[in-house]
């Protein structure tokens, strides 16, 4: 058998309190405790490696076709605003940035990460109303991520993510 893979994972997802409301989103299901014991999962927050501190204001891409939404926000044509109109669009570009130099650092090819954030979000974000509604587009790190050729899935499709991984080993 070849070497197993690492997986890049929303640190939320691993029960890290790092969410913009201080509380972590942890996941309960074979595949996840399967890769874990085998110490595949790595952990980043974008948004704090980016600099921004746990708890913080909630933010959403504002200014873009969400569809375009991360992609938007890294060609400086959109931007992530916090409900009070603080940009915050360098943080998460730094954040993304982040992601993916420790994608690289270890050879990753596939993350796992949380649905809805304007970071990690894989095929929905916040429309930019701060309604909680959610419309198809994806975060900036997702987007950073994908751009260079790393499959992103949701934290929803352990299944999905299982059988790429299954095609890279």
């Amino acid at each position: 058998m070849s070497s197993l893979y690492k997986i890049l994972v929303s640190a939320c997802l691993l029960g890290d309190k790092v969410r913009y409301d201080g509380a972590s989103k942890g996941i309960d299901h074979p595949l996840w405790s399967q890769w874990k014991s085998q110490g595949r999962l790595l952990a980043i927050c974008p948004e704090v490696s980016g600099g921004l501190p746990v708890p913080r204001p909630a933010a959403e891409i504002i200014g873009s076709d969400v569809t375009e939404s991360g992609r938007a926000v890294l060609q400086g044509k959109a931007s992530i605003l916090t409900k009070r109109g603080a940009d915050v669009s360098e943080q998460f570009i730094q954040g993304a940035e982040a992601a993916l130099a420790l994608a690289r650092k270890n050879d990753i090819r596939l993350a796992i990460m949380v649905e809805g954030s304007p970071s990690c979000g894989s095929h929905l974000v916040h429309d930019g109303t701060f309604s909680n509604a959610l419309l198809a587009g994806e975060g900036v790190s997702t987007a950073l991520l994908r751009q260079h050729g790393i499959q992103v899935f949701s934290h929803k499709e352990l299944e999905l993510a299982e059988v790429y991984l299954a095609e890279l080993e």
